[in-house]
């Protein structure tokens, strides 16, 4: 009986080895705390009234947000490229609902789905942020 307990002991702590999918990679950006909101009736939030714009907020999360609208929904993302350290050049610049950092990489986000472009040797996707509508308010936070 004892060494049954042994060998099942054995079993159960080689079955607890570490998980293979975390990749050290995607552990670039910090948890920051969002709660953030845009009043789309004001000028300088008014693209995002039309479909397949997105728009740079900076000051919020790692490197700022990036919100983007297909005219029907909104995403938010943060700004700070998740395959690079935050430096100058992994905050990620909007055009339409697409962007990329500035790195000699050129990573290329799609603002839809938060998942890289044009490169599969990427592993992480952007860092959503969860968006709530109330009227012409949109509520940006995690």
């Amino acid at each position: 009986m004892k060494s049954f307990f042994i060998l099942l002991s054995t079993l159960l702590l080689m079955a607890c080895s570490s998980n293979s999918n975390d990749n050290p990679q995607c552990n670039y950006l910090l948890d920051i705390g969002v709660n953030f909101e845009i009043d789309l009736s004001l000028p300088e939030y008014s693209q995002l009234n039309f479909a397949g714009n997105s728009l740079y907020i900076p000051n919020q999360g790692n490197a700022g947000l990036i919100v983007a609208t297909t005219g029907s929904a909104f995403y938010a993302w943060d700004a700070a490229d998740p395959n690079h350290a935050l430096s100058a050049c992994s905050v990620i610049e909007p055009k339409g609902l697409f962007g990329g950092c500035g790195c000699d990489d050129d990573n290329t986000y799609d603002f839809i789905t938060g998942r890289p472009q044009q490169n599969d040797g990427l592993r992480c996707a952007l860092r959503n942020y969860r968006i709530e509508r109330a009227g012409n308010i949109l509520i940006i936070f995690n």
